[in-house]
Protein backbone atom coordinates (compact mmCIF):
# COMPACT_ATOMS: atom_id res chain seq x y z
CA UNK A 1 0.00 0.00 0.00
CA UNK A 2 1.65 3.11 -0.74
CA UNK A 3 2.30 5.84 1.78
CA UNK A 4 0.17 9.32 1.46
CA UNK A 5 2.35 12.24 2.15
CA UNK A 6 0.52 15.96 2.96
CA UNK A 7 2.81 18.39 2.64
CA UNK A 8 2.34 20.50 5.65
CA UNK A 9 5.67 22.90 5.65
CA UNK A 10 7.39 24.31 2.66
CA UNK A 11 10.86 24.82 1.87
CA UNK A 12 10.41 28.51 2.56
CA UNK A 13 8.78 28.25 5.35
CA UNK A 14 11.79 25.84 6.59
CA UNK A 15 14.13 28.11 5.47
CA UNK A 16 12.51 31.14 7.46
CA UNK A 17 12.71 28.37 10.92
CA UNK A 18 16.53 27.73 10.10
CA UNK A 19 17.12 31.35 10.51
CA UNK A 20 14.95 31.56 13.87
CA UNK A 21 16.64 28.77 15.24
CA UNK A 22 20.33 30.61 14.32
CA UNK A 23 19.32 33.83 15.45
CA UNK A 24 18.57 32.15 19.10
CA UNK A 25 21.42 29.95 19.20
CA UNK A 26 23.24 32.93 18.57
CA UNK A 27 21.35 34.91 21.37
CA UNK A 28 21.93 32.54 23.54
CA UNK A 29 25.53 32.23 23.08
CA UNK A 30 26.79 35.76 22.02
CA UNK A 31 29.76 35.64 24.59
CA UNK A 32 30.79 31.83 23.66
CA UNK A 33 34.19 31.63 21.98
CA UNK A 34 32.74 28.38 20.22
CA UNK A 35 29.87 26.31 19.55
CA UNK A 36 29.78 22.42 18.12
CA UNK A 37 26.93 21.75 15.79
CA UNK A 38 26.44 17.99 16.14
CA UNK A 39 24.26 16.45 13.58
CA UNK A 40 22.60 13.08 14.23
CA UNK A 41 23.85 10.70 11.65
CA UNK A 42 25.42 11.80 8.49
CA UNK A 43 23.49 10.37 5.96
CA UNK A 44 20.35 11.31 7.72
CA UNK A 45 18.16 14.37 7.08
CA UNK A 46 19.09 15.51 10.94
CA UNK A 47 22.71 16.19 9.65
CA UNK A 48 21.66 17.75 6.89
CA UNK A 49 19.28 19.95 9.21
CA UNK A 50 22.38 20.24 11.07
CA UNK A 51 24.61 21.66 7.89
CA UNK A 52 21.58 24.32 7.26
CA UNK A 53 21.82 25.72 10.74
CA UNK A 54 25.94 26.10 10.49
CA UNK A 55 25.25 27.73 7.00
CA UNK A 56 23.33 30.02 8.64
CA UNK A 57 25.10 30.56 11.99
CA UNK A 58 27.70 31.45 9.91
CA UNK A 59 26.42 34.57 8.49
CA UNK A 60 25.31 35.84 11.62
CA UNK A 61 28.20 35.01 14.54
CA UNK A 62 32.00 35.03 14.58
CA UNK A 63 31.78 32.86 17.01
CA UNK A 64 34.19 30.13 15.98
CA UNK A 65 31.72 27.03 14.54
CA UNK A 66 32.57 23.57 14.28
CA UNK A 67 30.24 21.37 12.29
CA UNK A 68 30.55 17.01 13.50
CA UNK A 69 28.05 14.80 13.55
CA UNK A 70 26.93 11.56 15.83
CA UNK A 71 26.42 8.61 14.27
CA UNK A 72 24.01 5.56 16.10
CA UNK A 73 21.08 3.17 15.15
CA UNK A 74 17.95 5.98 15.11
CA UNK A 75 15.57 2.75 14.96
CA UNK A 76 17.24 1.24 18.12
CA UNK A 77 19.64 4.52 19.49
CA UNK A 78 19.75 2.29 22.89
CA UNK A 79 20.75 -1.13 21.66
CA UNK A 80 23.51 0.59 19.36
CA UNK A 81 27.01 2.21 20.06
CA UNK A 82 27.47 5.39 19.79
CA UNK A 83 30.55 7.33 17.67
CA UNK A 84 31.07 10.83 18.12
CA UNK A 85 33.49 12.32 15.61
CA UNK A 86 34.89 14.68 18.47
CA UNK A 87 37.45 14.38 20.35
CA UNK A 88 37.91 15.44 23.96
CA UNK A 89 39.38 18.67 23.10
CA UNK A 90 36.58 19.61 20.98
CA UNK A 91 34.09 18.65 23.94
CA UNK A 92 35.20 20.28 26.94
CA UNK A 93 34.57 23.24 27.74
CA UNK A 94 32.32 24.22 24.52
CA UNK A 95 28.72 24.48 24.16
CA UNK A 96 27.46 21.54 22.21
CA UNK A 97 24.11 21.92 19.93
CA UNK A 98 22.82 18.16 19.10
CA UNK A 99 21.00 19.11 16.20
CA UNK A 100 17.91 16.13 15.11
CA UNK A 101 15.52 16.79 12.38
CA UNK A 102 12.45 15.64 14.29
CA UNK A 103 12.06 14.40 18.09
CA UNK A 104 9.39 12.12 18.50
CA UNK A 105 10.17 10.43 21.74
CA UNK A 106 13.20 11.87 22.74
CA UNK A 107 15.00 8.68 22.45
CA UNK A 108 17.51 9.63 20.09
CA UNK A 109 18.64 12.38 21.61
CA UNK A 110 19.21 11.32 24.63
CA UNK A 111 21.41 8.30 23.59
CA UNK A 112 23.64 10.47 21.03
CA UNK A 113 24.07 13.17 24.85
CA UNK A 114 24.58 10.55 26.85
CA UNK A 115 28.20 9.76 25.39
CA UNK A 116 28.96 13.53 25.81
CA UNK A 117 28.79 13.06 29.56
CA UNK A 118 31.74 11.03 29.42
CA UNK A 119 33.81 14.60 29.07
CA UNK A 120 33.32 18.10 30.68
CA UNK A 121 31.24 20.41 27.66
CA UNK A 122 30.11 23.98 29.19
CA UNK A 123 26.65 23.04 28.29
CA UNK A 124 25.15 21.32 25.85
CA UNK A 125 21.42 21.92 24.05
CA UNK A 126 19.39 20.35 21.13
CA UNK A 127 18.17 21.79 18.35
CA UNK A 128 15.24 20.03 16.09
CA UNK A 129 13.30 20.77 12.92
CA UNK A 130 9.85 19.22 14.16
CA UNK A 131 8.69 18.28 18.02
CA UNK A 132 6.10 15.77 18.52
CA UNK A 133 4.40 15.52 21.67
CA UNK A 134 5.29 12.04 22.21
CA UNK A 135 7.91 12.00 24.99
CA UNK A 136 8.61 9.21 26.37
CA UNK A 137 12.06 10.22 27.93
CA UNK A 138 12.95 13.17 29.47
CA UNK A 139 14.41 15.23 26.83
CA UNK A 140 12.62 18.31 25.44
CA UNK A 141 14.70 20.49 22.80
CA UNK A 142 15.47 23.52 23.73
CA UNK A 143 15.62 25.20 19.95
CA UNK A 144 12.51 23.91 17.87
CA UNK A 145 11.35 24.96 14.36
CA UNK A 146 7.67 23.92 14.47
CA UNK A 147 5.31 22.01 17.43
CA UNK A 148 2.88 19.54 16.45
CA UNK A 149 0.78 17.28 18.42
CA UNK A 150 -0.25 14.44 16.13
CA UNK A 151 -1.58 10.91 16.53
CA UNK A 152 0.91 8.23 17.51
CA UNK A 153 0.25 6.35 14.22
CA UNK A 154 0.20 9.42 12.16
CA UNK A 155 4.63 9.86 10.72
CA UNK A 156 6.24 13.09 10.07
CA UNK A 157 8.93 12.91 7.32
CA UNK A 158 11.75 15.68 6.42
CA UNK A 159 12.79 16.18 3.40
CA UNK A 160 16.08 18.61 2.98
CA UNK A 161 18.19 17.03 0.90
CA UNK A 162 15.94 17.02 -2.35
CA UNK A 163 15.51 20.53 -2.97
CA UNK A 164 12.72 20.18 -5.46
CA UNK A 165 10.25 18.39 -2.73
CA UNK A 166 11.75 20.22 -0.05
CA UNK A 167 8.89 20.39 2.77
CA UNK A 168 8.04 18.90 6.05
CA UNK A 169 5.28 15.62 5.34
CA UNK A 170 2.14 14.01 7.48
CA UNK A 171 1.55 10.76 6.57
Amino acid sequence: MEQTLTKIVSAEKINQKIKRIAYEIAEDNYEETEIVIAGICKATEGYTFAELLYNELKKIVSTKLLLTHIELDKNDPGNSAVELNLTEEEIDNKVIIVVDDVANTGRTLLYAIKPLLSFSPKKIRNAVLVERKHKLFPVSPDYVGLSLSTTIHEHIKVILSDAENSGIYLS
